[in-house]
């Protein structure tokens, strides 16, 4: 296929807002003549022979808006004249694209486990020459290239243990730690285990909505039924039993519900739950005989004044009979979040509690096809799980960096929530947690209208205008779901303060420019 013809196919795909489009897009794609070249019917694949669970596989956060935004940026590298010279990227939650700096100590551990000379020659602390020795210590040939256990080095997979016992107070089974390619990895690794049906039903996954991508993706990928309960945006995202309930009773009919995903803090809609809330899910959860994920990857991003992380193992455990030794719980966590940001290691950890021995090896089996997490991943989980201690070499430097990041997040936070309720026709509840917006706004009849025409959701339309005539990529609430009527987006905080005001105020004027237009 041509350049030219690629661009166009590029372009077609970048408009499509949903799966009928991007099918009919596919159907547009100029082809060579059928002398020269396999016909469409004689391909192996096709989009009538796809697995169906692809077909209906979405995600949101990487989808046509980011697309385009990587196409604008190429246009305006090639000298293309907009009212605007640079793509800013909210969509994602990527804090080292957007300008973060990395931690000094991780990266010196990852530099010396890298190129192992380094921890003679490099001239780093000795906390970090050392760690650096116990990490190739655990690896064969002394070696990250080379494999390691499935579920993780042993010794990393102790130091998350170690963490867990000073987060919560009380023991954990470094056995029980599964270290992964990301949060994501895991949360799939253990989410295809309910791929079954159980008297005749499909499973199904309780899921916030508003909820991560991830989430409803994997449940498509996997067949798995999306049983999505809402959350409580009035009262700042709290969840609330009642709706389990609803929203349970309503699924049963048709699906047999087996698990519940909890996101805490909350993405997209930066909540932080109560303690009481926690209680209240996991007896839900109990009462339902329903397996827990808790999303516990922002545990580090609290901001807001009265906000405290509790895990869900902890309260579990504190719980005591009949509840701690009966509900299952798999808990996550990555490096890609938090005061870290490392997005592109790919590093995380599982923790799995209460699942029964038998299940738990086939899990672990399932987990041995995968060989094993990348090695510089698991480096800067360990990094993270056990940081520098206090009156060792890099501990002072490792303080100044993590706590001056969540400081600037929490200026942030604070700035981007005030910034949109003083915006007309918005709502933005405070970000407690994580690291996003999810601003609720109004739309005028006629953009609706012109949605309508262009065959987009309104908050789609919205967010392609404020794409094209801005440079800011932000993803629709459509995305993440929400309740019917009510149009939302999510923006990250991350990009830098000067940016970000920078972001505000040019979204400030482009929402009251956009509002009269469509008066």
């Amino acid at each position: 296929m041509s350049q030219m013809r690629l661009l166009s196919c590029s372009r077609l795909l970048s408009r499509a807002t949903t799966q009928s489009e991007i099918v009919d897009f596919t159907q547009k794609i100029p082809r060579k003549n059928p002398s020269n070249t396999r016909t469409m019917a004689s391909k192996s694949l096709t989009i009538e022979n796809l697995n169906p669970n692809i077909l209906k596989l979405e995600y949101a956060v990487r989808g046509p808006l980011v697309i385009r935004a990587a196409e604008i940026e190429k246009e305006l590298q090639k000298g293309a004249q907009k009212p605007f010279d640079t793509v800013i990227k909210a969509n994602i939650g990527d804090a080292h694209a957007m300008g973060q700096q990395p931690i000094t100590f991780i990266r010196q551990v990852i530099a010396c486990i890298t190129l192992p000379e380094l921890i003679e020659k490099g001239g780093y602390p000795e906390d970090v020459k050392q760690r650096a020795r116990d990490i190739l210590n655990g690896c064969g040939g002394k070696s990250v290239g080379s494999y390691t256990a499935s579920h993780g080095i042993e010794l990393i997979r102790r130091h998350v243990a170690e963490y867990i016992e000073r987060r919560d107070g009380h023991p954990a089974n470094w056995q029980d730690i599964v270290l992964s390619a990301g949060a994501s990895n895991a949360i799939k690794n253990v989410l295809q285990l309910f791929c079954n049906q159980i008297d005749g039903k499909n499973s199904g996954v309780m899921i916030p909505i508003p909820q991560y991508p991830l989430y409803s993706a994997s449940l498509a990928e996997y067949g798995l039924e999306q049983v999505g309960y809402y959350l409580d945006e009035d009262n700042n995202w709290g969840l609330d039993v009642a709706e389990l309930e609803r929203s349970l009773a309503e699924a049963e009919k048709t699906t047999k519900v087996r698990a519940i995903v909890i996101i805490n803090p909350g993405n997209p809609t930066g909540q932080v739950l109560t303690r009481d809330n926690i209680e209240s899910i996991i007896k839900f959860a109990h009462k339902h005989n329903l397996f827990v994920f808790a999303d516990e990857v922002y545990q580090d991003n609290v901001y807001a004044k009265g906000s405290k992380f509790f895990s869900f193992k902890k309260v579990l455990t504190e719980m005591g009979a009949p509840y701690s030794g009966a509900v299952e719980l798999a808990s996550f966590m990555s490096v890609s979040k938090g005061y870290m940001g490392e997005c592109g290691l790919r590093g995380g950890w599982a923790e799995l509690v209460n699942l029964r021995p038998d299940v738990q090896a086939h899990l672990y089996k399932a987990i041995s096809a995968m060989l094993c997490p990348t090695t510089l991943g698991q480096a800067a989980v360990d990094c993270t799980a056990r940081p520098p201690r206090e009156g060792e070499p890099s501990y002072a430097l490792w303080k100044k960096e993590r706590d001056g990041v969540l400081s600037s997040l929490n200026q942030r936070a604070h700035m981007i929530a005030d910034t949109f309720n003083q915006m007309e026709g918005f709502h933005c509840n405070i970000v407690q947690g994580a690291m996003y917006a999810f601003p609720r706004f109004e739309l005028p009849p006629k953009a609706v209208e012109q949605a309508k025409k262009e065959n987009k959701a309104p908050d789609v339309f919205y967010a392609f205008k404020l794409l094209e005539e801005t440079g800011i990529c932000i993803v629709p609430g459509t995305g993440f779901g929400q309740r019917p009527g009510t149009y939302h987006f999510r923006t990250t905080i991350l990009p830098q303060p000067a940016l970000l005001q920078q972001m505000l105020n040019i979204f400030k004027d482009f929402h009251a420019k956009f509002t009269n237009e469509y008066k």
